[in-house]
């Protein structure tokens, strides 16, 4: 088993937050010692044994932290059992037709592609229209961008479930 996982996120409202924590807990529950954390209060990863990297998508891109996170970290992240997530898109349907079959930003799929996680997903997201500010207000009226949660709660339960079996399986191996 690993020693302990790391969930790190970005988020700008605390949607991917919320994610976040659910993975953690559903991993914790299969007995997995999982800590999730934002990404600007981890250090370095030398404590993780493996790790799942999620960041809220704002216009087709991850939060700038977690594309230089996965940058400054590739190849520590390499070495290790790596999942990523982004969550955003609103609204009802298919995620990967909501982003045009992209599940995960050019910059950040090019990344990825050396690291070789073990999967990668995009959720659903939360869009609070309390929670915006008046230029983001503005966006997201002009590119018509439905408000609300649509977060798919059980999905997510069940990518996390798979992770905890992946990795109870990597040491079982």
């Amino acid at each position: 088993m690993p020693e302990k996982v790391l969930v790190a996120y970005a988020t700008k409202h605390g949607s991917t937050t919320e994610i976040a924590d659910k993975i953690a807990e559903i991993l914790g529950s299969a007995g997995i010692h999982a800590v999730a954390l934002p990404i600007e209060h981890i250090g370095d990863l030398a404590s993780y044994s493996a790790v799942v990297l999620g960041s809220a998508i704002y216009a087709g891109q991850w939060r700038k932290e977690a594309t230089r996170f996965l940058k400054a970290h590739e190849k520590e992240l390499a070495s290790r059992p790596v999942w990523l997530f982004s969550s955003g898109p609103t609204g009802e349907g298919d995620v990967a037709t909501l982003l045009k079959g992209e599940l995960l930003p050019h910059d950040v799929q090019n990344i990825a592609n050396r690291i070789c996680p073990r999967g990668i997903t995009v959720f659903h997201g939360e869009l609070d229209d309390a929670k915006l500010n008046l230029f983001e207000r503005i966006v997201v009226k002009g590119v018509n961008a439905p408000i609300g949660d649509y977060r798919d709660w059980v999905e997510i339960v069940r990518w996390a479930e798979g992770i905890a079996e992946s990795l109870k399986q990597t040491i079982d191996a």
